[in-house]
């Protein structure tokens, strides 16, 4: 038998179900009018110009690259505007999280919006109590959102008529499909930064609450530049030369089983496992289980066993996380390049849980050179 030549080819990334937490319930859960009426256990949702659409004539085109503005660079350390003496600042945890009381975003100044990014780079998420963001017309909350880069549409979710830039994270009155996810799985838990698959995935992010449980629906936080500080000297070494596939096809794969939409084709990209933040310096880990594949060059099985371990030191480091439990008029700030984060889909009364995300984009994630022993 003559020898047949076998091609080598990179590892394809075909879809798995298992691969991706899928925690969105999707048109299919949908029901417009008790969203827009309510029931007798039910109210109606109290924002009905948020209330989700997925459009599927919204086809967008390739992302193309852009040259992103760090305004954490240009900020006043001292925090005049932002931490003015009018204003509470109370940290939820040493490294992550900071409860802010007494300031309204929508009145920041350029200069305010500046300190904005970098007291988020810093903190990693910021919580802001009593806002008036979610009153104000969704063009406005865009415009401010803009000022911290160009405006992410995401490829699947839904979005309010008209505004496909604003991500939404809806379950409805009496949706409780939650439950369908734990019939296969133990947790609701899955961290993930947002959209990690993009060339330029989202820095400084907003997310507001229009409805919410009664107890439940939590989001909870992980510092990944402490999450980076606890390795050892010789295992950050080595993780400063690696590289992983970040992949977005498993989210719109998903997405189409469910036929929902997806508004642009999905892609992969590569990142450093180990990114630095432009503003702060800070390094950080920058891999997450909801997107991230293989770490290229790796084996199949070696691969597999490094990101179990990263996976598993993100997931088990409740001593650098921090939960936020939402109150109504609440906005959370975070900075996606050097955290992530998971909803907690804990509630089972089947009360509605409405948020809106506004999710600028940022640089593309790049690496510095490793210095021993570096605490930062």
């Amino acid at each position: 038998m003559a020898p047949v030549a076998l091609e080598t080819r990179k590892p394809e990334i075909v879809f798995n179900p298992g691969q991706y937490k899928e925690q969105s319930a999707g048109p299919k859960a949908y029901v417009k009018k008790i969203e827009e009426e309510g029931t007798e256990d039910q109210p109606a949702a109290a924002y009905k110009n948020y209330l989700p659409t997925w459009n599927p004539n919204q086809k967008y085109p390739p992302l193309k690259p852009f040259t992103h503005i760090e305004h954490g660079l240009d900020a006043d350390q001292a925090f005049p505007e932002l931490l003015n003496s009018a204003v509470e600042k109370e940290d939820l945890t040493p490294t992550i999280g900071s409860i802010i009381r007494g300031i309204q975003l929508s009145s920041l100044s350029s200069e305010g919006k500046d300190q904005l990014a970098l007291l988020t780079a810093q903190r990693k998420v910021l919580v802001f109590r009593d806002q008036d963001f979610a009153d104000l017309p969704i063009h406005k909350a865009l415009d401010f959102g803009g000022y911290f880069g160009r405006h992410h549409i995401h490829p699947t979710s839904g979005s309010p008529e008209g505004y496909p830039e604003i991500h939404l994270v809806h379950r409805g009155a009496g949706d409780r499909s939650a439950q369908q996810l734990l019939e296969q799985r133990t947790s609701t838990v899955a961290w993930h930064s947002d959209v990690t698959y993009e060339q330029q995935p989202p820095g400084t992010t907003f997310l507001y609450i229009f409805d919410k449980p009664s107890t439940g629906g939590d989001t909870i936080f992980v510092d990944q530049v402490e999450a980076y500080k606890r390795l050892s000297s010789g295992f950050k070494e080595r993780l400063h030369s690696l590289k992983a596939v970040h992949s977005g096809i498993e989210q719109a794969e998903g997405s189409r089983v469910r036929d929902s939409i997806v508004r642009r084709e999905p892609v992969t990209s590569e990142h450093p496992i180990i990114r630095t933040h432009p503003a702060t310096g800070e390094k950080a880990l920058f891999v997450n289980p909801q997107f991230t594949r293989y770490i290229v060059g790796y084996k199949k099985e070696e691969s597999d066993m490094l990101l179990k371990f990263l996976y598993d030191h993100i997931g088990f480091g409740a001593d650098f996380q921090a939960r936020v439990k939402w109150q109504a008029k609440t906005v959370i700030v975070w900075d996606n390049r050097v955290t992530c984060h998971s909803a907690i889909l804990d509630w089972v009364n089947g009360q509605r849980r409405h948020l809106a995300r506004i999710t600028p984009q940022a640089e593309q994630p790049f690496e510095t050179k490793y210095v021993a022993e570096d605490r930062q």
